[in-house]
């Protein structure tokens, strides 16, 4: 399972199996040796990360969203840990079963709280159970499944849900019984493109008219876009794409968004180059902006704010900024977040994502199990439909 992020190259494993401990706050374990089990590459699970969405007020027990996170250690030191927390509804998951809450209450079950591992707010696929050097994850799996069950059926929660694991790690899991749910992204992949315009060569005339179009109207309507990285961007900045993403939510959502003021002033600039804003003025103004995370292989598109609306802005700062950012760095790959398929035209292909799910009642896993079979092929004759509405020439 080399899909788990492991440090460092492979030893020979461990025998001796590791003792199991859930925390309820990342203050509990020092940064350091979080991080030298989980990595630094990938943004969202860093101790900073994680434990800013905490202080900043993001994922506490009023919001919904309460740590318990898995830890193991073995002689008193962190071997494993999985990002857990206590949910009391379903939001900002991405994986969406609210079908399944329906399907609990109706026989005479409770559905919430129930355990989620994943990054919060955000539908990236990347490293979930993280191992220290030389550890066997085939070995440690089994002891994570068992604490996870221990801990459900002590306090009563119906299930645990694994979301956005790499796919390596999700087929693994199926095998050991837990159905696996599919769903579809849109992802740039980059080909060895040196430039933008490398990229447009694959398309077919037409769509590439049609792309040059929307970016050719962004700069006819006086806009100028300007791209930052890490310390370039300013209290000011962060200040405005807090009002920006409050205001983008309010409208499309009716709510202010998951993450806080403080989230942004504060968490966010301590990843430093990892985090990259496209910042939009008309007339001197700033009218839009964009987020977006990165790790040494891929660019994550993750969130997006205006005052203003402007014909294809959101393509250019979103998308198109994103794709040249990785032309110019040299990323693989570039994940610009859930859902859209307005992203297919404009040459984002459809790949599929991955979830697993442990059910504690029998009836009710049979049930999951059952949905998920018949939900696959579904979902992958979409990506099929998807895929052939590619902008690209048959020979690309």
């Amino acid at each position: 399972m080399s899909g788990l992020n492991q440090q460092g190259d492979t030893q020979t494993p461990h025998t001796t199996l590791p003792n199991a401990e859930f925390i309820d706050s990342l203050a509990q374990v020092n940064a350091a040796e979080w991080d030298a089990v989980a990595g630094e590459d990938y943004p969202f699970l860093r101790h900073s990360f994680l434990y800013g969405l905490e202080t900043t007020g993001c994922t506490t027990a009023d919001t919904g969203w309460q740590p318990c996170h898995l830890l193991l250690r073995r002689s008193g030191r962190i071997i494993g840990l999985l990002p857990l927390y206590l949910k009391g509804h379903s939001y900002g998951e991405y994986v969406f079963d609210w079908s399944w809450a329906d399907a609990w209450q109706r026989a005479g079950l409770v559905y919430y709280p129930k355990l989620v591992s994943a990054i919060p707010f955000t539908p990236a696929t990347g490293p979930r159970l993280c191992l220290a050097t030389g550890e066997d994850p085939e070995a440690l799996w089994p002891c994570v499944l068992a604490a996870i069950r221990g801990y459900a059926e002590t306090r009563g929660l119906s299930s645990w849900h694994l979301l956005f694991p790499e796919q390596e790690t999700s087929e693994w899991l199926l095998e050991q019984g837990l159905p696996q749910r599919m769903t579809t992204q849109f992802h740039w992949f980059n080909r060895g493109y040196s430039t933008f315009d490398d990229f447009l060569g694959e398309f077919a005339s037409r769509k590439r008219k049609n792309l040059r179009r929307e970016r050719e109207r962004v700069v006819q309507q006086g806009l100028s876009l300007e791209l930052l990285r890490g310390a370039e961007i300013t209290a000011a900045d962060w200040q405005q794409f807090h009002h920006f993403y409050q205001t983008t939510y309010a409208k499309r959502s009716g709510h202010g968004g998951y993450l806080t003021r403080d989230f942004f002033l504060q968490t966010a600039p301590s990843l430093g180059d990892q985090v990259i804003m496209v910042i939009a003025r008309h007339s001197g103004r700033a009218v839009a902006a964009a987020l977006y995370f990165r790790s040494s292989t891929t660019l994550y598109g993750r969130y997006w704010g205006c005052s203003e609306d402007f014909d294809c802005l959101h393509f250019e700062a979103c998308y198109y900024r994103g794709i040249e950012y990785c032309i110019a760095e040299g990323l693989q790959r570039f994940d610009p977040g859930a859902q859209g398929e307005h992203k297919i035209q404009r040459g984002f292909r459809p790949v599929n994502t991955y979830s697993n799910h442990w059910i504690a009642d029998p009836r009710l896993a049979e049930a999951v199990a059952d949905f998920t079979r018949r939900e696959k092929p579904h979902i992958e004759a979409y990506r099929r439909d998807a895929a052939s509405l590619l902008p690209f020439r048959q020979d690309s």
